[in-house]
């Protein structure tokens, strides 16, 4: 008998370390940044198809909630009307038709249901609107460059379309300035500023292993594949910043490799855009310069005896 209380304590003590331990971990998962974003439901807000996924999610989440307590509520019931009771036959139940018929039937209601819903909202989610007529003047555009299943493009054809481009471990953005030649066009790293009330479409690759953009509040998740371009859009009616993450573990510095979007008054994006391109040709000028420097200094030393 004594022997056996140092084990029952000895239990009791694991039994409280692991219930705190569990605590200490979901804790933790709770005051994480972006961990509890909406809680249950994805995070929305910052743009129209980001908001058609969060009501569409809630609209399944509602139902699924539903059939679960349905369910569930039946078979408490049935535990406790029906529990076992001392010297009692249970019925020999061989089956029942019309019940079998009915909840086989209301299931597929129900995802009849489901799926009406989704295709009727899917439209909204995939397709960009226009730019509000006071949003930033854009060009356009016929077809995004590159094959694809999709390419979000606005009724009237006009979008912003900027190039996302995946790096160990960066996100380059190139603007569009009007022909095809990249080699000179605005681009930034690490931070996407946008002007708002304007729609923007997005042209996602890598440059060298898989990498996801994903920023919550605008929008669903889009790998970026080396070789391969994907598509996503986001419109955003004001001015904010949205946080993200690449999405996808693309090596030992995945971690660091965050996102942010910056969307700012038209005015104020056109002022961005004009200054990020005399920077960029003041640089190239510098670098022109330089580069001259270095060849007349390598040719007086080839000419030295």
């Amino acid at each position: 008998m004594p022997a056996a209380l140092p084990r029952a304590r000895l239990r009791n003590r694991r039994r409280a370390f692991a219930l705190s331990l569990a605590v200490a971990v979901a804790t933790m998962l709770l005051l994480a940044a972006g961990a509890s974003a909406d809680f249950l439901t994805p995070e929305s807000g910052g743009s129209p198809n980001a908001d058609g996924v969060d009501t569409l999610y809630k609209i399944i989440l509602a139902v699924a909630v539903l059939v679960f307590v349905g369910v569930e509520g039946v078979l408490l019931y049935s535990l406790i009307k029906f529990r076992v009771r001392k010297d009692a036959v249970p019925a020999q139940i061989r089956g029942n038709t019309k019940l079998e018929v009915g909840w086989t039937i209301g299931a597929a209601v129900i995802l009849v249901v489901l799926a009406i819903v989704t295709f009727v909202m899917l439209p909204d989610i995939r397709t960009p609107p226009n730019s509000d007529a006071d949003g930033f003047a854009t060009d356009k555009v016929e077809k995004l460059s590159g094959p694809a299943a999709y390419q979000p493009i606005p009724p009237n054809g006009r979008a912003l379309n900027i190039k996302v481009n995946g790096q160990q471990y960066v996100w380059r953005y190139t603007y569009p300035d009007g022909d095809d030649n990249d080699q000179n066009n605005v681009f930034n790293y690490e931070e996407l500023v946008v002007p708002t009330k304007t729609t923007v479409t997005l042209e996602i690759a890598a440059q060298d292993v898989m990498h996801s953009w994903w920023i919550p509040k605008l929008g669903g998740k889009a790998d970026a594949v080396p070789g391969h371009l994907n598509y996503t859009w986001f419109k955003i009616p004001k001015p904010g910043v949205f946080g993200g993450q690449c999405a996808e573990l693309c090596g030992r510095n995945h971690a660091d490799m965050v996102a942010q979007v910056r969307a700012v008054e038209p005015a104020e994006f056109t002022t961005w855009l004009e200054s990020k391109q005399s920077d960029i040709e003041a640089a190239n000028k510098l670098a022109e310069a330089r580069r001259k420097e270095i060849e007349a200094q390598q040719a007086q030393g080839e000419e030295a005896p």
